[in-house]
């Protein structure tokens, strides 16, 4: 008996009889989507601690404030030009002194790296991993202008755009939309564990939780992961 034969035959046994009724009934899909019960509060909070585990920077502000907060962050990254993905909202960068930036199909890589920052909405917020998901929506454009500039401001209207669960925040996406999945800061590590950030997107993660604000109407969002 060959070693395939005997890995197999073990396989078989631990999987038992093939059971007459189909795979996709015979296995219990009935997998939980939270673990415990949170508040609405507390899932925003939890949201914030593993964004900021992640080594994103955190802020929040209410709707009537955010043109105020995202002024104040860009001035202090120094940023001059700001991508702008179509459908922002045109108040949020009113008290901005930077030069908005269209996301144009043309652009090149090269013309998008001159780009000092990026501003976008996000499609969902997964409490528990700490992740954005942009799904290509108006508010967010195309996924490149978020990985190619090297500071990423991303505005998420809470509560209604925060879920606890991965689980849950699938339910809200359509899987034919371009999902970026981003959980911080674009890094990576050597062998030796040495951390180098903006391989592979923004070096500079923001996150603004805004409250007040509704939350767009979208075919939610391919697959890339970032971070």
């Amino acid at each position: 008996m060959s070693s395939r034969e005997i890995i197999l035959g073990r396989i078989g046994r631990a999987l038992g009889p093939v059971p007459d009724e189909p795979y996709e009934a015979a296995v219990d899909r009935g997998y939980a989507d939270a673990h415990g019960d949170l508040t609405t509060g507390r899932t925003v909070d939890l949201l914030a601690e593993n964004l900021a585990d992640y080594r994103a920077l955190v802020h929040r502000a209410d709707h009537a404030r955010l043109p105020e907060v995202l002024a104040r962050l860009l001035a202090a990254r120094g940023a001059r030009t700001v991508l702008v993905p179509p459908g922002l909202p045109p108040n949020w960068l009113a008290d901005s002194g930077a030069v908005p930036v269209p996301d144009r199909a043309g652009s090149t890589p090269a013309q998008l790296d001159r780009a000092d920052s990026v501003v976008t909405g996000c499609a969902v917020a997964v409490a528990e991993t700490g992740t954005i998901v942009l799904d290509g929506s108006p508010d967010q454009g195309r996924r490149r202008i978020t990985l190619v500039p090297d500071h990423h401001i991303c505005v998420v209207r809470v509560p209604g755009q925060v879920v606890s669960s991965v689980p849950r925040a699938l339910r809200r996406l359509d899987p034919a939309r371009p999902l970026t999945w981003i959980s911080g800061p674009s890094a990576t590590s050597d062998i030796e564990l040495d951390r180098v950030e903006g391989v592979h997107g923004p070096r500079t993660l923001e996150v603004v939780l805004v409250e007040g604000a509704e939350s767009p109407d979208r075919a939610c969002a391919g697959t890339i992961t970032r971070g």
